[in-house]
């Protein structure tokens, strides 16, 4: 069979139907197309541009003999080491990313290689059902001219996610050390780490004015200031950022002193120039709750369970690992080896969560490079 090539198959305009189209008006022009045959793609012949497709011309064609030739014959020994390696070795995962091999037909090959040996030549290959010869030679040259991969693109800073405002990766990853801040109802905890995951220092202070009656600004503010006259240098304070549902409006008043606290800790904690540097990173950054509960598996549902339990372990593997998950000095684990006991009244939370978010910080940046 013949079929027309780069031509619309058949045009209709004002009632005439025709494998080729010219213009009314216009000169009888002769003008070269090419009739391309089906069985092997490859013989062609010119023909003219006729008005339509009627058997003045079809007398001329010879039959393609192609259907006659064998499927060795397109190609050299080479071509056909190549095709039959990889038709008699590959397994069926790596048939199915040939060219028209997904599926079936990667698991037919399997099963006729299995039941009548290898493949000795190609024209053996149209034996295995739904393989004929179109679809062979489809398979031959993909075989020979496998697509390109294409490069995958770099994954984006997965703290993108949870840090805010956006950071560099290049900034954080030549951070030194950072500050995690915690702030809960009634006192703020920091932890200070350095990026080969020793802890520094860790402690918390109680904030006398939070939630205490009428709110006063001043107040608060006398209360954050304290605790930021205590916090060591860094390269970086990262400061809780909570996830209250705005739904629940009985957790308002709380939600309010969180972002109270948040917004007072950015003001005081960034430093102020004369003249801004805009190519410096913004030294106080958010880290979200959730994602920090993600990392431990702390999550159940939106809401987050206590990591007391992860720090706990934390602090014994400190002790009897050679080489520990986070180092904790000797003065640190005595002064807290008893404060996150089950049961106990005070579990000193806002302490476990800033260590777990230190540590989430610098594992989450090892994960995404």
């Amino acid at each position: 069979m013949w079929v027309a090539r780069r031509f619309t198959s058949l045009v209709a305009r004002r009632g005439q139907c025709g494998l080729f189209y010219r213009p009314q008006g216009s000169l009888p022009e002769l003008e070269f197309r090419y009739l391309n045959c089906t069985c092997c793609w490859r013989s062609r012949i010119p023909v003219a541009g006729f008005e339509t497709m009627n058997g003045t011309f079809s007398s001329s064609i010879t039959p393609c003999n192609d259907d006659n030739k064998s499927l060795d014959a397109y190609y050299t020994s080479e071509q056909r080491d190549v095709i039959l390696q990889l038709l008699n070795n590959a397994a069926e995962s790596e048939l199915a990313a040939v060219k028209l091999l997904r599926g079936r037909k990667s698991v037919n090959i399997v099963e006729y290689r299995t039941r009548n040996g290898p493949f000795k030549n190609l024209e053996s290959v149209i034996n295995v059902p739904l393989l004929k010869h179109k679809s062979a030679v489809i398979v031959f040259n993909s075989i020979l001219n496998p697509p390109e991969k294409k490069e995958k693109r770099k994954v984006k800073v997965q703290l993108a996610k949870f840090i805010r405002p956006e950071v560099e990766r290049t900034w954080l990853e030549e951070a030194n050390s950072i500050v995690s801040i915690v702030c809960g109802v009634n006192k703020i905890a920091w932890a200070h780490m350095d990026r080969g995951m020793n802890v520094l220092e860790w402690q918390h202070e109680e904030c006398h004015n939070f939630l205490k009656g009428t709110y006063m600004a001043s107040a608060y503010l006398d209360d954050i200031s304290s605790v930021v006259s205590h916090l060591p240098t860094a390269d970086f304070f990262v400061v809780e950022k909570p996830s209250i549902s705005l739904q629940n409006t009985a957790l308002y008043p709380v939600m309010a002193h969180m972002r109270t606290v948040e917004a007072m800790l950015f003001a005081l904690l960034e430093p102020r120039y004369t003249q801004p540097d805009i190519t410096a990173p913004p030294k106080v950054l958010n880290m979200m709750r959730t994602a920090v509960g993600r990392h431990f598996d702390l999550m159940v549902g939106e809401s987050r369970t206590s990591g007391a339990q992860t720090v706990r372990h934390m602090m014994t593997e400190s002790v009897t690992q050679k080489i520990p998950r986070v180092t904790f000095p000797h003065n640190l684990l005595v002064k807290y080896r008893n404060s996150f006991q089950m049961g106990g009244r005070s579990r000193g939370e806002e302490l476990c969560d800033a260590i777990l978010q230190a540590v989430a910080f610098y594992e989450l940046l090892s994960e995404s490079s």
